[in-house]
């Protein structure tokens, strides 16, 4: 899943109306073949590559081979691209290896991934490779809680957004599975915006029974099959056929475990009554 004026577009388009996946038993690994990754909360951090201390002064006879500088190999854990929903800063990394795999899928079932005060979200598919959490760019997003069910959760690297490092998730899924709502309550609003000014994208805001005060925010669906007022299912009712396949890479797809990376859908709980800062710069 361009700084303010991105972020601006994101508020305006996705909100309409406002200032801008209970699930079943525990998941079991499909083999790609592979096992699934544990449940236990990651944070990704950059590797900064090693420099060679600075050769001391020949000796007047005999001049020794000067020692190459070592290379830090690329790993999954840095962080550049541009995000779902916002922008990140640009920064400087080493080229990254291919990764062929095997791909490392879990089959969550639609268990529940994490937890907002009183409310649950499960998986919205049931194929999936990771849960990633991020800032949100929407100063009402609540922190999300990643719960022992959750696939392969990380806490990715700040976004300098200024908001709560679990404020959105992430979820990477199978692009060919369907995609079911996070939780149960009833649709207020859902329809086509575009992404960054110039990508296509579905979302869907429902207002969950657990607190209907609060807006579940879905982004990043192709094919919405749901429409204002109708009765949503936790990890029954499907909202969408597809995930929507992004034309550029987030920030999450550094931590594919293969290529190609796979879609992923965008979760946030944002309570509306708590005011957003307007996007530096404006929107589109």
């Amino acid at each position: 899943m361009a700084g303010g004026a991105v972020r601006g577009a994101l508020v305006v388009a996705v909100g309409l109306a406002a200032a801008s996946c209970a699930g079943g038993g525990g998941p079991t690994v499909s083999a790609e073949p592979a096992a699934a990754a544990g449940p236990a909360l990651a944070t990704i951090t950059s590797v900064a590559p090693t420099t060679a201390p600075p050769a001391s002064a020949a000796a007047p006879t005999t001049a020794l081979p000067a020692v190459a500088p070592a290379t830090v190999a690329p790993t999954t854990t840095a962080s550049t691209a541009a995000t779902s929903t916002t922008a990140a800063p640009s920064t400087t990394s080493t080229t990254e290896a291919p990764r062929p795999g095997p791909r490392v899928v879990t089959e969550t079932g639609f268990s529940p991934y994490g937890s907002v005060g009183g409310l649950t979200l499960v998986h919205p598919a049931n194929r999936v490779e990771r849960v990633g959490f991020h800032e949100s760019n929407h100063d009402g997003a609540r922190q999300q809680e990643p719960l022992a069910t959750a696939v392969a959760p990380a806490t990715m690297e700040t976004r300098e957004r200024g908001t709560s490092p679990r404020g959105s998730a992430d979820i990477v899924v199978d692009p060919a599975g369907e995609i079911r709502s996070p939780v149960t309550g009833t649709v207020k609003r859902g329809g086509t915006y575009t992404l960054y000014c110039d990508h296509r994208d579905d979302f869907v805001v429902i207002a969950p029974d657990a607190n209907p005060a609060w807006e579940v925010k879905i982004l990043h669906i192709d094919g919405l099959a749901v429409r204002r007022g109708e009765r949503v299912v936790a990890g029954e009712t499907v909202i969408a056929g597809r995930a929507t396949q992004l034309p550029f890479e987030s920030q999450v797809d550094e931590l594919r475990t293969a290529d190609p990376a796979w879609p992923h859908v965008h979760v946030e709980v944002v309570d509306p009554s708590i005011p957003d800062r307007p996007s530096k710069g404006g929107g589109c």
